[in-house]
């Protein structure tokens, strides 16, 4: 795994990258094209995200999309990124907590309207399956897509990817508790929860 491929770039064009917000328009999308190649140079399928300004630096995210076979070169660029002032490298989509809004093709999902469960299964108890009731389920693919990019938003990429064996939707019942729902706000606490039962076995 050669990082030098994107590292090399990076530091060539840090002072550019600092100042990105100084830069046109034209520049600031050359560049950060420029940028996603280098990437892909390193290692096809993964992608970045840039942080907002700070007055102490900026977060720039390294993604492999939830695939895990692209886990090990996320973490190696990260574990061989340079110390430079101003940047914090950080490996994975991080999760948000509860209180998650997500927009996805044409459905916004809000994490506050919807309830989870948990479907076990034997044969892989370290695998955690969810069914997800939404207000207005619909059968489509984007749908579902976008109640799993709420819940990687919500629990981080890597436990999204590393966890989650199986989601589906169904329409919300009268009555979530009584159907052995739960907020889907409490998700989060309850992955810290499934890890830690796992962890003791």
């Amino acid at each position: 795994m050669n990082t030098d491929i994107f590292w090399n770039w990076f530091q060539e064009n840090n002072e550019r990258l600092t100042m990105l917000g100084d830069l046109d328009d034209a520049e600031q999308n050359a560049l950060l094209t420029e940028m996603q190649q280098r990437l892909e140079e390193y290692c096809p399928g993964l992608t970045y995200e840039m942080g907002n300004p700070t007055p102490t630096g900026r977060t720039l995210t390294f993604s492999a999309e939830s695939d895990i076979d692209l886990f090990e070169y996320v973490i190696a660029l990260t574990d061989n990124a340079p110390d430079l002032d101003w940047w914090e490298f950080v490996a994975f989509k991080q999760p948000h907590g509860k209180g998650v809004n997500v927009t996805f093709a044409k459905y916004r999902f809000e994490s506050s309207k919807m309830f989870f469960q948990q479907l076990e299964n034997e044969e892989e108890p370290d695998i955690l399956g969810l069914r997800v009731a939404l207000p207005n389920p619909v059968d489509d693919e984007d749908q579902l897509v976008g109640v799993y990019v709420t819940i990687e938003a919500m629990i981080g990429e890597f436990d999204c990817a590393t966890l989650i064996g199986y989601l589906d939707t169904c329409a919300l019942p009268d009555d979530p508790a009584g159907e052995g729902f739960h907020p889907m706000d409490d998700l989060p606490e309850f992955v810290e929860w499934f890890k830690a039962e796992r962890d003791k076995e």
